[in-house]
């Protein structure tokens, strides 16, 4: 068990057996009640064995990493070879700890929510603990996946858990048509990232393993044009599951599954997957400078859109996927600057972000899941406030967890923030070819830094300050939530005010050890771009700060008195084009559902038409086989005098026609 690829293996095969034995519950109606326990303990057991892993893989040498499994071959077909194998570097071993720790407070969390205050469970109770196993499963799966084969099957069946959880309560028609929007819109960017990997093997020496193809693209690297498109194919996979514009539109609509889905899909699942894609192929980056700036634009796009339709949403949990949506964005602007500061900053920047993410946007969810459990599912701001004096500690902790995404300084948002920023004034300053965009990109991400705060505080006031408000879904004992609810909140926000700082800029921990992934040196190598100091950037820190505070400033002021929301004159116009998403589902609608719709049913009509003319040649034999039936009636002597009377006119044709 000390061996790291044998924890890892440990890890997998404990959350495959959780998925396992909850389903086989479903066919005990006395242990149903008892679904959740294989969860939370194969979760729990997961992040004790990940954090182990990471320890090892800390003492581990450079010169050992990354640890590969041995490769089990699955077919071969000429050059290509279909291999099964596994690696672990630190970055796989930090994303597996990040991963299996929030699960399990996930978990936890879900068994309160997924029962009425009677501690009766929710009829679909073993179905949701069993896909969630499958969940967790799949993206740990992913992130160790050593090769592109293994990566895409883990990577759909995300894909797949997603779709079954996000359509949980499927006999409401919104949730089934969302969880049918998520798996078709990122099933647009899968199919680009089908095509990214058939290039790369071709240009890659048809290696499969993600270390033999890196090594092989660094000693002959390919022509700049097809290695800028697979770059780009490749980030079609990760726009569609990391929701990027213009792909994000699914993951709102999400929101229709259960609350604990929403944080485990928001924080550590499925929307980081594309953020570690990019991270993991960064070797080909590198190589690729149009490609980032692709990359750098559409996180830039995505962060502010999403963060200006935040602005004005009334559902709790809208407000934060919107935040989820911007924060990626966040993210991808860091990592499309490998090519311009070290790769191995710009992988931090965008990894850190990603691992302090994970605490407090899960908390926020989950702290949004116990307003929603305590109000009779209600989770419209315009319909409860004041909740501060019902409860305190969902209260707190969501504070805590607001705190640290609008990035008020020493928590652990404000340093990850600050990272990406920094990444991006570095661009600017470089020899890039796209160094000029950077500054603009720049101004961007300060821009939605003020709006975040900004918005995350407007949803805080609305919710917690002002007069008591309960809607009548809650009856007349509105309360906090339970223990096993309470918990979970409290540990995560402790992670939200604290893990940033204790990873981070003093101890150099986090860059220290994700730094050390083969895979970011090869990059790093690669660009040849300028190395950066570990250093404290008072600049950008005082930027940042400044924009912070304004914003959660600007909504006290706004929204502090509680009561209901009043928007000024002058701004009514952009408070109702936030309000209604910039339009862009319908815009969608018209320009691309509608028309793809008039044309399935033109094709419909066409396949109609040549199938009623296929029917009808196919009707013209049978009918001349009816038409001459009737002569086939089995007497001899009746085809004895058909063969005289046809012998006779024969013979009567030839007389007369010599004669003639």
């Amino acid at each position: 068990m000390s061996d790291p690829l044998s924890l890892a293996l440990t890890v997998l095969g404990l959350l495959l057996a959780a998925a396992v034995v909850t389903a086989l519950l479903s066919g005990m109606p006395a242990a149903k009640r008892f679904a959740h326990a294989p969860l939370v303990t194969a979760c729990g057991a997961a992040a004790i064995l990940a954090v182990l892993l990471v320890s090892k893989v800390a003492a581990a040498p450079d010169a050992a990493l990354p640890l590969k499994s041995e490769s089990l071959t699955w077919f071969s077909a000429g050059k290509f070879t279909a291999n099964f194998a596994i690696s672990v570097d630190p970055l796989a071993a930090i994303m597996l700890a990040m991963i299996t720790f929030i699960a399990t407070f996930i978990a936890i969390f879900s068994s309160g929510y997924m029962q009425d205050e009677h501690h009766h469970p929710d009829p679909g109770y073993v179905r949701y603990f069993a896909v969630m196993s499958l969940f967790v499963f799949c993206m740990c799966g992913l992130v160790l996946a050593n090769n592109f084969l293994l990566l895409v099957g883990f990577w759909e069946g995300v894909g797949l858990c997603s779709y079954l959880l996000v359509g949980y309560y499927y006999q409401k028609p919104s949730a089934a048509a969302a969880a049918r929007k998520a798996f078709l819109v990122t099933r647009l960017g899968d199919t680009g990232f089908l095509l990214g990997i058939m290039l790369l093997w071709k240009i890659g020496g048809w290696n499969t393993d993600l270390t033999a193809l890196f090594d092989h693209i660094a000693k002959n690297p390919p022509p700049t044009e097809q290695l800028t498109a697979a770059c780009l194919l490749l980030f079609c996979g990760a726009v569609g599951k990391s929701a990027q514009f213009p792909l994000y539109v699914w993951l709102p609509d999400a929101m229709e599954g259960p609350t604990p889905v929403s944080a485990l899909i928001h924080a550590a699942t499925m929307v980081t997957a594309g953020v570690y894609l990019v991270a993991r192929c960064a070797p080909i980056f590198a190589l690729a400078p149009d490609a980032q700036a692709v990359v750098a634009w559409a996180g830039g796009i995505t962060a502010i859109l999403a963060a200006f339709i935040a602005l004005a949403q009334t559902d709790l949990k809208r407000v934060l996927a919107y935040s989820t949506v911007s924060q990626l964005g966040f993210m991808f602007l860091a990592l499309g600057t490998l090519g311009a500061v070290s790769p191995v900053f710009a992988v931090v920047a965008a990894m850190f972000h990603l691992f302090t993410h994970a605490f407090f946007k899960a908390l926020l969810f989950l702290a949004s899941g116990s307003v929603m459990h305590a109000m009779g599912n209600v989770i419209d701001m315009r319909r409860f406030g004041g909740l501060r004096a019902v409860m305190p500690t969902t209260h707190l902790t969501f504070l805590c967890g607001a705190a640290a995404l609008a990035g008020l300084p020493l928590l652990s948002g404000f340093w990850s923030k600050d990272l990406i920023l920094e990444s991006l004034q570095f661009g600017a300053q470089s020899s890039h070819p796209h160094a000029q965009s950077f500054y603009l990109l720049l101004l961007v991400a300060m821009l939605t830094a003020g709006l975040t705060a900004f918005y995350t505080f407007r949803a805080y006031f609305l919710t917690f300050w002002g007069p008591t408000v309960v809607p009548e879904e809650a009856g007349h004992h509105a309360h906090e939530s339970p223990a096993v609810m309470t918990v979970p909140l409290l540990v995560l926000a402790v992670g939200a005010l604290f893990v940033g700082i204790v990873a981070e800029p003093f101890t150099h921990y986090f860059s220290g050890f994700v730094g050390r992934t083969p895979s970011i040196l090869l990059a790093a190598k690669l660009a040849g771009a300028k190395e950066v100091a570990h250093h404290f950037n008072w600049g950008v820190a005082g930027v940042s700060t400044l924009l912070a505070v304004g914003g959660v400033a600007l909504a006290f002021l706004a929204y502090g008195a509680g009561g209901p929301e009043r928007v000024p004159a002058p701004l009514a116009g952009v408070y109702a084009a936030s309000r209604n998403k910039l339009y862009v589902d319908e815009v969608y609608a018209a320009l691309l559902v509608k028309p793809a719709e008039w044309l399935a049913v033109m094709a419909r009509l066409f396949d109609l038409f040549l199938d009623s003319l296929a029917r009808v040649v196919a009707a013209v034999p049978r009918l001349v086989g009816a038409a001459v039936r009737p002569i086939q009636n089995g007497l001899v002597q009746f085809y004895a005098l058909s063969m005289a009377l046809g012998l006779a006119v024969f013979l009567s044709f030839v007389v007369f026609r010599v004669g003639r």
